[in-house]
């Protein structure tokens, strides 16, 4: 046969279509980003995937890559870019990284990937030092509204879930959330010896980093942001308290920009797979992880809504201009 360029590039655009639906039609080869360095939380949920997809039988094999760096946003941009309309190329992301777009002013966001699952959370936790004369969330509620620049919060990176937590905290009882005192600490163990150490007035979290000096009776366990009360935890949650919001450290896996319709809903009846599976369920109990599994529309608003709620909280404390 011969062939002229019309022929050759018809060929190429017909194999090239061909290509995703191809990936899928067994088990296919992965590829997932944890945008952070090893150990972290992307990372975890990266090779839980990792491991999940492939003992469940979902996937014949999946490479774990990790690109870290500015809350995930070196990552992001290097999936965005580079791994364009490939359905087996994955990317671990969540809250954080919503964050630090904003505060890095990335020029690649949220908005250039496809959403697949959302698939943990991690509740933060609002604790005092077991000897504060504070006993209560509505306490801790009453001296913020009286006052936010008295109550000093300890907690991770600015612009992070324990920073917005506070903000949020602060807004709700009908105080201005631009006064919020809040201290970031590079990590948990510093932030854990101020409040500790009674430096601070009280520590964000999430619950499992605080759990072992509760059950030691070194912290006082005051609300968990759940929307729910958590078994085995003895503790309301900030609705109870009065305080009408929630909010999760979640989790997600997204895919890149350009990929077709079809090879979205293939990849979320994988992860719709995984999530229903013993394997998976295994994992999660592990990892002390909530099960928040969404997809779909459903995904899509939630995003873009936490986007939005994000931006509103960390202009209001100022690290971000309006």
């Amino acid at each position: 046969m011969k062939f002229n360029r019309r022929t050759f590039f018809g060929l190429a655009l017909i194999a090239g279509a061909a290509l995703p639906s191809a990936s899928f039609a067994q088990a296919p080869s992965l590829k997932v980003m944890a945008p952070a360095a090893p150990g972290g939380g992307w990372d975890q949920t990266a090779r839980s995937v990792a491991q999940g997809l492939t003992e469940a039988g979902l996937a014949k094999s999946v490479q774990v890559t990790n690109v870290p760096g500015a809350g995930g946003t070196i990552g992001i941009a290097q999936f965005v870019n580079g791994a364009k309309g490939d359905p087996t190329q994955l990317m671990a992301s969540g809250y954080v990284m919503v964050g630090a777009i904003i505060t890095n002013k990335s020029p690649v966001t949220l908005d250039q990937v496809t959403p697949i699952a959302r698939l943990t959370g991690e509740w933060q936790a609002i604790a005092v030092p077991a000897a504060s004369p504070i006993k209560s969330m509505q306490e801790l509620g009453e001296m913020i509204k009286a006052d936010p620049a008295k109550v000093t919060w300890a907690g991770g990176s600015a612009g992070g879930p324990d920073h917005i937590l506070a903000a949020l905290i602060t807004k709700n009882v009908g105080a201005d959330p631009s006064k919020t005192n809040y201290i970031a600490f590079s990590g948990g163990g510093e932030s854990l010896g101020a409040l500790l150490g009674g430096k601070v007035t009280a520590g964000i979290n999430s619950l499992g980093e605080f759990m072992s000096q509760i059950q030691a009776g070194k912290l006082r366990l005051l609300a968990v942001s759940s929307p729910s009360r958590l078994p085995n935890v003895d503790a309301p949650t900030l609705k109870e308290s009065g305080i009408d919001l929630e909010l999760s450290n979640w989790r997600m896996i997204v895919a890149p920009p350009g990929i077709s319709a079809d090879d979205r809903a293939q990849l979320t009846k994988m992860f719709e797979d995984l999530a229903k599976s013993e394997t998976w369920k295994k994992i999660l109990a592990m990892r002390g992880w909530e099960d928040i599994f969404l997809t779909g529309p459903a995904l899509d608003e939630f995003v873009k809504s936490e986007q939005a709620r994000t931006r509103d909280v960390l202009t209001s404390v100022g690290l971000v201009k309006s």
